[in-house]
């Protein structure tokens, strides 16, 4: 009887330390969590298609000024891989990321050398990581563990409570709110102690094909970088705008490291 009585409150704590709803914690099976967020997933991913488009990233810091970078993309997420290519600044122009499966590299023309990186990782020292450009798989990577409703602006969403069934993901824990139409509009992610990292609006997206969509603004705030000015703490930012996007084929030399090696000299 004691551990009857003791479970339930235990998982009432748990709930209330990471902002989930108690009565809804245990609602969806591994199944529902995962047709739910496999629908989000095959919204955003181009498995029948390559994807390519332009990227402008501006980051934004308080009391230091504001810094633009910008990149041209290429995704074939039927076999898992990118290639990122860096335009701008002058400085940077001739880096490139490579992302085979699981694996992800970066090269530097400076000294031609190659340097294996983590999807973890601060993409160009932003506030954004190496994970937000790859294709969305929040349903091998996450389980819903609760569920609310929410007006957020001009959208009614659904809340989802998300944690982490894999070890091969960036924060351990999310929430994320999903518009009538099956769109991410807003993810807040979370350490595994519950601290608040980062929080990501996208207010936009453009329709590509019959029924996929790329997020073309994207705004991330860093909760725990930032400085005062004027008195006031003012986050770090990153915005990233995409122009241009394309489902157009994708030789498959661009997912090559001899192409990122060509191009940069």
């Amino acid at each position: 009887m004691k551990h009857r009585i003791f479970a339930p409150i235990v998982c009432s704590l748990i709930c209330v330390a990471f902002g989930l709803s108690p009565l809804v914690a245990n609602e969806f099976t591994a199944n529902e969590s995962r047709e739910i967020l496999g629908r989000v997933d095959r919204l955003v991913s181009f498995e029948d298609s390559d994807f390519s488009a332009e990227y402008t990233i501006t980051q934004e810091r308080p009391g230091q000024g504001t810094s633009v970078t910008r990149m041209t993309m290429f995704r074939r997420d039927r076999v898992d891989s990118y290639t990122i290519l860096i335009m701008e600044p002058a400085v940077d122009r001739g880096k490139g990321y490579l992302r085979i499966g699981n694996t992800l590299s970066l090269y530097d023309p400076a000294d031609g050398r190659w340097t294996t990186t983590s999807a973890r990782d601060r993409f160009q020292n932003t506030n954004a990581r190496n994970s937000d450009f790859t294709q969305s798989t929040l349903a091998q990577d996450y389980r819903i563990a609760g569920h609310s409703t929410e007006q957020l602006g001009a959208f009614a969403t659904d809340l989802y409570d998300l944690e982490a069934i894999t070890d091969d993901v960036s924060f351990p824990r999310m929430r994320i709110w999903i518009d009538e139409n099956g769109l991410v509009r807003k993810f807040e992610d979370y350490s595994l102690s519950g601290q608040h990292m980062r929080t990501t609006a996208i207010p936009s997206y453009r329709r590509l094909g019959d029924n996929t969509f790329v997020p073309v603004r994207i705004v991330i705030q860093d909760e725990l970088r930032g400085r005062t000015v004027d008195g006031r703490f003012r986050n770090e930012r990153t915005i990233i705008s995409v122009d241009r996007p394309s489902l157009q084929s994708v030789p498959d030399m661009v997912f090559t490291r001899a192409f990122l090696e060509r191009t940069a000299n």
